[in-house]
């Protein structure tokens, strides 16, 4: 009977958690069919009397959100790339090869997960513009084309996957270039699409930087644009909601399809520290 009452339990608290979850995108596709009126109205209400398809496609108008979907797709794209194939090489490095310094590197690096993101804005800021790349693409992508959080989470997969593995392919004349790409990396891949589905929600999400580092609408990304939606005489909210809508949906689209990987990703990842 204990057992029993602890399953319900459980099962009305992960119910719980899924419909507060679910709430703020239910009233933002409420809001994105409203009318403006109605997005004011007090008290609040759900289910619009007459629901505003129009609403969508005045929003993508009133701003050049086919600019903006494009740069999110490219700022997205490399720098996933990117910061993959740097994360897979370092993860590699300190999971396998032997070197001198090697711990004491890895904790060093470690130590840096600790610092607030926000903190190495202004030094990335200043690097950034001595270098003439404010608003261009290169300022939004080379900052993150390394994330030692990808390193330390792959340098766990690759070391819960048995030496003798690597031992038998060295003994077969593979180098170490050939069995990281034919062998780790394949026997690695649920944990790499894991932390590849993260980096690019979390890319294409950005804003902070993005506004820091662009001034011209030709480089903005989507979440940046959905400024255009509140000016000096207020918000039109809308048709921030609906714009707002068309950002959102691909990620949720991604990590609908690609939740399982992200899951069984981390958790083999903490299988071996």
């Amino acid at each position: 009977m204990a057992k029993k009452l602890s399953k319900i339990l459980l099962y009305a608290i992960v119910t719980l958690g899924a419909i507060t979850m679910l709430i703020p995108f239910l009233w933002m596709l409420s809001t994105s069919l409203k009318t403006a009126p109605e997005t004011i109205k007090v008290p609040p209400i759900w289910i619009p009397k007459s629901l505003q398809w129009g609403n969508y496609i005045k929003a993508w108008s009133e701003a050049p959100f086919a600019r903006y979907f494009v740069n999110s797709v490219v700022v997205t794209s490399v720098t996933t790339v990117g910061q993959l194939f740097t994360s897979i090489l370092a993860a590699f490095a300190f999971a396998r090869l032997k070197f001198f310094g090697k711990n004491l590197i890895f904790v060093i690096f470690l130590g840096t997960m600790m610092i607030p993101g926000e903190m190495l804005i202004i030094p990335n800021f200043v690097t950034l513009s001595k270098l003439g790349m404010i608003d261009h693409y290169a300022a939004l992508i080379v900052p993150w084309l390394a994330s030692f959080f990808t390193v330390f989470t792959l340098r766990q997969a690759f070391q819960s996957t048995p030496e003798q593995i690597y031992y038998a392919a060295k003994m077969d004349g593979a180098t170490d270039w050939k069995y990281l790409w034919t062998v780790l990396v394949p026997m690695s891949k649920s944990t790499i699409t894991a932390v590849t589905v993260l980096q690019v929600i979390g890319s294409w999400n950005a804003f902070m930087w993005p506004l820091i580092v662009t001034n011209t609408e030709t480089m903005r990304t989507l979440p940046v644009g959905l400024q255009a939606f509140t000016t000096d005489a207020g918000t039109e909210y809308q048709l921030l909601m609906a714009a707002s809508t068309f950002v959102i949906i691909p990620m949720v689209i991604l990590y609908m399809f690609l939740q399982k990987y992200i899951i069984a990703g981390i958790s083999k990842a903490g299988l071996k520290g």
